[in-house]
């Protein structure tokens, strides 16, 4: 709450949401929508990318340029998400570096962060070090891991 003389308002609040495309990335996306529009918070859409290990050292395609992949693939998932329909306030953007360093630097100063499980199960994601785990341990907000329901279990 921020408070302007004796009158209180509500601040602002923003959800990180992790995107790279994916299913579960989609899910988490999805999930925060419904927390977003319940709590008043606006969404922050991001992707991260970053240079092939190989970068410089072998041959790359001319007209290849991760940052504009990263940008389409972003824009694609809020489109096949939302569609016409995106949530107001919602802030999207393609960061350059390690999916996990920027997430938890995007984490700052938010109400939580929202990544989707990439799938591993069990223990076996936490033992890969996978991006949720990483995000987990040093986010500097609560972490919400969404885990795609199977279609069975999925509502309307």
């Amino acid at each position: 709450m921020t408070t302007q003389g004796t009158q209180t308002t509500p601040a602002t609040r923003k959800v990180v949401v992790g995107v790279d495309g994916s299913v579960p990335s989609k899910a988490a996306l999805r999930w925060a929508a419904r927390i977003c529009e319940a709590t008043g918070n606006t969404i922050e859409a991001v992707i991260a990318w970053e240079y092939p290990h190989n970068y410089g050292w072998a041959p790359m395609m001319e007209d290849w340029h991760p940052d504009v992949v990263a940008e389409k693939t972003l824009q694609q998932t809020l489109d096949d998400v939302f569609g016409e329909h995106r949530p107001a306030g919602l802030h999207a953007s393609a960061r350059h570096g390690p999916a996990r360093s920027v997430l938890i630097e995007a984490s700052d100063g938010a109400e939580m962060l929202v990544v989707g499980s990439r799938g591993h199960g069990g223990f076996t994601g936490l033992l890969l070090g996978s991006v949720s785990a990483a995000c987990a341990e040093h986010a500097k907000c609560p972490v919400v891991v969404v885990h795609e329901r199977p279609e069975s279990a999925k509502t309307a």
